[in-house]
């Protein structure tokens, strides 16, 4: 019986590990997608964007946010506030049975955990791409990833409030999702649209990106990434039931996604009357966040359903904010925070334990705390350094005012 304990123990940590590394992965699809929407200027500093934030995100989430999210709390809304990581699991605990019994290592917990922050952080980096301060970015990254999404993500996977009310999000469509995209919404709002891309007559003019074969391989690995990102929100594999949990989960997450290109490959070609393929990209993007809130209880054609939706949602919804004037270079406002509201309330569509009146609770709370300290952070950021770059450093890049290097040296100037 203790050696079944034990495998047991072993094959969830395992499953556990190899999830966070997928979604570790994501942080290369992130990286390789942005690069190829902004400008060729503009992308060795999104590169050492992705690559920092990264990092930053692993080292405040070590000190501070995981033991915020997951720590002793002061009440259901407050948590706590401790330091650094504490032992990990011993043989005598795990083989005690019971339902206090741990069944995967905290280590991998805390692995897997830590790599969902860096991906909400990973969302902010495109919306404000080509125009932001790399020190100014990075700074905010220290306070995201530190307070910012710990205190959310304890009201919701935590146990605080939300989690208390019957609020369901599975893998993140609003505790990851969209809360990168109410602070990248802040900082767009604060730091204003590139230079050329809205006329003075209100027209639009696209600014296209510089390397559509690397936009499409980032799309391509977070697809991938996400089946970690769903597939290890399950927790367990090591019995049948879970491990049947865990094979529907993939099933729904890939069908949402195709369900999205779809339907967003469709609806640009009746408003465009072309195949556009940044709307493709971002219509698998759609159908992924869409299905993260819950990617279990749908049948798979109820999956590919919600992933369609999610697909035509984001193609109306970067239309929408390009009138409206917010720029946001790679549709991340849209496919992580108009489709992860989506995703929110599909949830009450195969789930029976959901209500629309939690759903829409936890929605309206992780937006107003997430919009809100991101916009007192972004404001204080901005008095003490700064946001923008200037005028002349935008229109050079910012590859080589922040970076002092450009990414296709043999191939571009500075235009």
């Amino acid at each position: 019986m203790e050696a079944v304990t034990e495998m047991k123990y072993a094959l969830d940590t395992f499953y556990f590990l190899v999830s966070g590394a997928l979604v570790m992965w994501m942080a290369a699809g992130f990286a390789m997608l942005e690069a190829g929407l902004v400008r060729a200027k503009n992308t060795a500093e999104i590169l050492t964007k992705n690559v920092a934030l990264y990092a930053i995100a692993c080292i405040m989430y070590m000190l501070v946010g995981y033991n915020i999210m997951y720590g002793d709390s002061i009440n259901s809304v407050i948590p706590g506030l401790s330091f650094l990581l504490g032992e990990d699991n011993t043989v005598e605990a795990v083989l005690a049975g019971g339902d206090d019994a741990p069944y995967y290592s905290t280590m991998s917990d805390f692995f897997f955990q830590v790599v969902f922050v860096a991906t909400a952080m990973s969302i902010v980096s495109g919306a404000v791409a080509e125009r932001m301060k790399l020190w100014a970015f990075l700074a905010f990254s220290v306070v995201m990833t530190g307070f910012i999404y710990p205190v959310e993500g304890f009201w919701k996977w935590g146990g605080g409030f939300l989690n208390e009310m019957g609020f369901l999000d599975f893998a993140g469509s609003g505790v990851v999702h969209m809360t990168g995209a109410a602070a990248a919404l802040a900082g767009v709002l604060l730091l204003g649209a590139r230079k050329g891309k809205y006329g003075a007559d209100g027209s639009v003019h696209a600014i296209p990106g510089a390397n559509l074969p690397l936009a499409t391989l980032g799309t391509f690995i977070l697809w991938l990434g996400w089946f970690g990102f769903n597939g290890g929100s399950e927790l367990k594999v090591s019995d049948v039931g879970e491990a049947n949990a865990v094979a529907m989960v993939f099933v729904n997450t890939n069908m949402a996604a195709a369900g999205g290109v779809v339907a967003a490959l469709i609806t640009a070609r009746m408003l465009f009357g072309k195949a556009d393929l940044t709307m493709s990209l971002n219509g698998a993007l759609a159908g992924l966040v869409a299905i993260t809130a819950e990617p279990l209880t749908p049948t798979p054609l109820l999956a590919t359903l919600v992933g369609a939706v999610g697909g035509v949602l984001v193609v109306f919804s970067i239309i929408s904010l390009d009138k409206l004037k917010i720029d946001d270079p790679v549709g991340a406002i849209s496919v992580h925070g108009v489709v992860g509201i989506w995703g929110l309330l599909a949830v009450t569509l195969s789930n029976s334990d959901s209500t629309l009146m939690a759903q829409l609770i936890g929605i309206g709370a992780i937006f107003a705390w997430v919009f809100g300290a991101a916009f007192i952070t972004w404001l204080i950021i901005k008095a003490v350094m700064g946001l923008r770059v200037s005028e002349e450093e935008e229109y050079n890049g910012v590859d080589l005012t922040e970076c002092g290097l450009e990414a296709y040296p043999e191939f571009t100037s500075s235009k």
